[in-house]
């Protein structure tokens, strides 16, 4: 499967979520974000996590789904979202396929030492199945709320 790029349509997506099995051809007629990030309980995807679960409501405002993605399994996510009351699906990609679409997996330094990992990433879809923006390498602060707008944009 090649890597989907923006102004292109989605293919259809599957896998496993805390809510349930996710198929993003239910969300036809409905904007959504995906939020790649490296780890479950880690310092900066904990933040990231909370920043958008704070915004949720707004979110749903704009009639905006959101979902996040890591190749964590689901009983990392049922935990990570119980510990943050996270109101919204986390999608468990251990195989990496979403990722690999996406293509966020990517070499990383961590303590001296090349690792391969999620570069935090963030993808919005609008309502008719079309990735229309995308932020790489992301940093947490206020990245949320940059996403929220972008969202927001779509909905006027």
């Amino acid at each position: 499967m090649s890597s989907i790029a923006t102004g292109q349509a989605l293919p259809r997506l599957t896998a496993e979520s805390t809510h349930g099995p996710f198929d993003s051809s239910t969300l036809l007629g409905r904007p959504f974000v995906l939020y790649f990030y490296p780890k479950d309980n880690t310092p900066g995807c904990t933040t990231e996590s909370q920043d958008f679960r704070d915004l949720h409501d707004q979110f749903l405002a704009a009639g905006c789904a959101v979902y996040g993605i890591s190749r964590d399994t689901l009983k990392s996510h049922d935990n990570f979202t119980a510990k943050q009351s996270l109101p919204f699906a986390l999608i468990a990609d251990p195989d990496e396929t979403l990722c690999q679409l996406f293509d966020v997996m990517k070499l990383k330094n961590m303590y001296g030492k090349q690792v391969r990992g999620i570069e935090r990433s963030t993808f919005l879809v609008n309502a008719q199945g079309i990735l229309v923006q995308e932020w790489r390498k992301v940093r947490v602060p206020d990245h949320a709320q940059e996403v929220l707008q972008a969202a927001q944009n779509l909905a006027a």
